[in-house]
């Protein structure tokens, strides 16, 4: 047999090295590099073009409203791909337009104005348009799904089980609602399950946009689950499918963040996919990993740029949940963090909402008024690993220190949804 040179062994030896993982490891940066280097603006082009295209023949025939809606599809899809916050108002400029030359008496345009108010959180007007809808009494299935996800975001869950037990039980949409209505209940496997179910049917049809949309939220739940290698799978399917599909990245992101505990590589994925969606959020993530980085000069700075991003007012209510909470760790502003808190309760009274009016209430010092509210409102009201956190801590502060240790193992079994800063926080309870 013939004998290796040192060299050789030295080579083989290092070249093993070089290419270990971590042992939490499931990324790999030859996954995803490609799209990161993707510089292409089809979709985005062909989208505007449409945009043209149907306002011109518009202008040309104003009596032809039909034109509007396609018009408002497109200013929707420019929102989705960029997320610059205009092209959702110009889509609820154009709708209400069409809706009022109808007299909000068609049920199409009235759904679809109530999904853009969706969108921007405007949940009060989007379910006055959807009560408007179901008593013109056309198309009630459609309805029914619009009621159903209205509800479910105002927290009317008993309306929102009843629209639910109206749809077909066979068939996408009612899979992805009642995947929604499990995770409501805590019920991740059985929300895994129908989710399967759904991509089964977007495969079957081999309808690109909703097996991209259910890749995603498969990537998500399977995250929340602790399935991380499927999750980053899915992930990487709808990149398959969708090489510039930022919401994907992101996710991929959080997995080398929270999982693998990359940081510098989290950073690097985010600045890219940040500079082509402009999404303030963005720079909540890099201030958690800054804070994670003990960068608290980087944290800062990300915090300021997410307040100036925020600037316009147009966002509306649309971040309020992160607002309340920031705010509610500042001695200086936890009196706006109350405001905005109540200003959530009063438009979308669920555990959520209310888990921020005690957060805020905690924060500003009033540990039983917290203890009420956490009480009435959130404990066993929400499966969410932040809301139960708060609560957690809201125990541990009125020596409720019993009801503390259960949730304590829980919220280490969610650390990963949560991510690697509430490691430290978690145990001091």
């Amino acid at each position: 047999m013939k004998k290796l040179s040192i060299l050789t062994v030295l080579s083989i030896f290092f070249l093993t090295i070089g290419c270990q993982t971590t042992p939490n490891q499931v990324s790999n940066k030859a996954d995803y590099e490609k799209y990161l280097d993707k510089k292409d603006t089809t979709t985005l082009d062909f989208v505007s073009s449409e945009i043209n295209f149907w306002q011109t023949k518009h202008d040309k025939a104003p009596n032809q409203m039909s034109y509007l809606s396609i018009i408002a599809s497109n200013y929707s899809k420019k929102f989705d791909i960029t997320a610059n916050i205009d092209y959702l108002l110009l889509a609820e400029d154009v709708l209400v337009q069409y809706n009022q030359s109808l007299q909000y008496s068609k049920v199409n345009p009235l759904r679809s104005l109530a999904r853009n108010y969706i969108s921007q959180h405007r949940f009060k007007e989007a379910l006055v348009l959807a009560n408007k809808a179901k008593n013109i009494g056309e198309g009630m299935e459609e309805t029914h799904k619009l009621l159903f996800d209205v509800q479910m975001e105002l927290g009317n869950y008993t309306e929102a089980e009843k629209s639910l037990n109206t749809l077909n039980q066979k068939e996408f949409d009612y899979y992805i609602r009642a995947a929604k209505w499990n995770d409501h209940k805590g019920d991740l496997d059985t929300t895994i399950v129908l989710m399967k179910k759904a991509t089964a049917e977007a495969e079957k049809y081999d309808n690109k946009e909703l097996k991209i949309w259910c890749y995603t939220n498969l990537g998500d739940f399977n995250g929340h689950a602790g399935n991380i290698k499927d999750s980053y799978d899915n992930y990487l399917k709808a990149l398959s499918l969708d090489a510039n599909n930022n919401y994907a990245l992101k996710g991929i992101a959080w997995i080398v963040f929270s999982h693998e505990k990359n940081a510098e590589e989290s950073k690097r994925i985010i600045n890219v996919i940040s500079k082509r969606h402009d999404s303030p959020d963005f720079y909540l993530l890099k201030a958690e990993i800054a804070e994670f980085e003990n960068n608290l000069k980087e944290k800062n700075a990300n915090l300021d740029q997410y307040a100036a991003a925020l600037q316009s007012n147009k966002y509306g209510a649309m971040y309020n949940k992160y607002n309340a909470i920031l705010f509610a760790d500042d001695t200086k502003k936890v009196n706006q963090a109350l405001e905005i808190a109540k200003e959530e309760v009063s438009h979308r009274p669920t555990p959520v909402s209310y888990d921020l009016l005690a957060w805020s209430y905690y924060n500003a010092g009033e540990k039983e008024k917290a203890l009420e509210i956490a009480n009435q409102y959130v404990a066993g009201k929400s499966f969410e690993p932040q809301l139960n956190y708060h609560l957690a801590v809201i125990y541990k502060a009125n020596n409720q220190l019993e009801k503390v240790m259960p949730i304590k193992k829980d919220l280490m079994n969610s650390l990963y949804e949560l991510g690697p800063n509430y490691e430290s926080k978690i145990k001091s309870l």
